[in-house]
């Protein structure tokens, strides 16, 4: 994968968290890890990718803590392929 493919389809993800996200205390945090995705260079990316998934898996609970099951199933969602996109790009690791 190339470097402006890696940061452009994190930054897309984080707009789709962004999105499930509106309305809720961490929705500027997702603003700005968006941000961090398209301007920090690709040795930068990893962990930004991994603080996007300690955000997805807060707004996850919240949803669930409010009742909210469209919420937690539109979050989940992207939280899944976050994680999918990271591990395929090799940012989170092993896994």
């Amino acid at each position: 994968m190339t470097r402006h493919y890696l940061a452009g389809e994190l930054s897309q993800l984080l707009g789709e968290l962004a999105a499930a996200a509106a309305g809720d205390r961490d929705a500027d945090e997702v603003v700005w890890l968006r941000r961090q995705a398209e301007t920090v260079g690709p040795g930068r990316l990893a962990p930004v990718a991994r603080r996007a998934l300690g955000v997805a898996d807060r707004l996850c609970w919240e949803s669930l803590s409010r009742g909210d099951v469209r919420a937690f199933d539109l979050r989940a969602a992207v939280s899944a392929r976050l994680w999918a996109f990271g591990v395929a790009a090799g940012l989170l690791g092993e896994g």
